[in-house]
């Protein structure tokens, strides 16, 4: 599995990164990390959140992903981050503090990406968004289980049950997530949460969770985590 970190805004190195992806799986086909070396599995790719804002080109990421999996015949999920959901609180709420708070982190970029007036009232605003683009953003996954790790935007809280996460702990949590020691969930102790939200000079690898955001966006790298059955790599674009 290959589990892509923050992207925020920044389409070339997302393309570069579904590169590396595609040339990794070339290479090195998927194990299943079975004891025995069971050899090659299915290959699944996952984007973890935070894929617009910031940089100039949110409007070219979603429509990308919007129309399928972007690496011929790798399954593709798309979860939600706190961006995404800013975004579609300040389109839909009609709320000016929603409004404000999206475009103080990144929202103009991404308006601009879509080629909206910068003069444009808010009220235009979904009216100026690509409908199919709109409908991919609504339909992102909050979360995604799959062989031992769940693949959150943020995180989760720490002994909360999968089943009554709440979003804002799934988009948003930093403490006490980052520091938690334990494990993340009592009904599930060996599982390992992957996420991005965080952004650190290298990805993070404990026991109890994988962190990759690396600050793109920010001027950071675009980091993909590698996860074969218990063993974890890096790729980077």
């Amino acid at each position: 599995m290959y589990a892509v970190g923050d992207v925020h805004g920044c389409a070339d190195a997302l393309a570069a990164l579904h590169r590396v992806v595609e040339n990794d799986l070339a290479e090195r086909p998927v194990d299943d990390g079975s004891p025995a070396g069971g050899g090659p599995c299915s290959p699944l790719l996952l984007h973890l959140g935070d894929l617009i804002d910031r940089g100039p080109d949110s409007a070219r990421i979603v429509a990308t992903l919007a129309a399928g999996p972007p690496i011929p015949g790798v399954p593709t999920i798309n979860l939600m981050g706190n961006h995404e959901w800013m975004m579609l609180a300040a389109l839909s709420r009609r709320d000016a503090e929603a409004q404000r708070v999206w475009l103080e982190n990144g929202g103009y970029e991404s308006l601009r990406s879509w080629g909206v007036p910068a003069k444009a009232p808010p009220g235009e605003w979904p009216g100026l968004l690509p409908p199919e683009h709109l409908a991919f953003l609504r339909d992102l996954a909050p979360w995604h289980q799959l062989d031992g790790y769940l693949f959150a935007h943020a995180g989760v809280r720490p002994g909360v049950d999968l089943e009554r996460q709440r979003w804002a702990d799934l988009l948003w949590i930093r403490e006490p997530f980052l520091s938690w020691v334990g494990p993340m969930l009592s009904s599930d102790p060996d599982l390992v949460v992957v996420h991005g939200h965080t952004v650190t000079a290298e990805p993070v690898l404990r026991p109890n969770r994988v962190g990759v955001d690396t600050g793109s966006g920010r001027g950071g790298a675009l980091t993909c985590a590698v996860l074969e059955g218990s063993r974890v790599r890096f790729l980077r674009s």
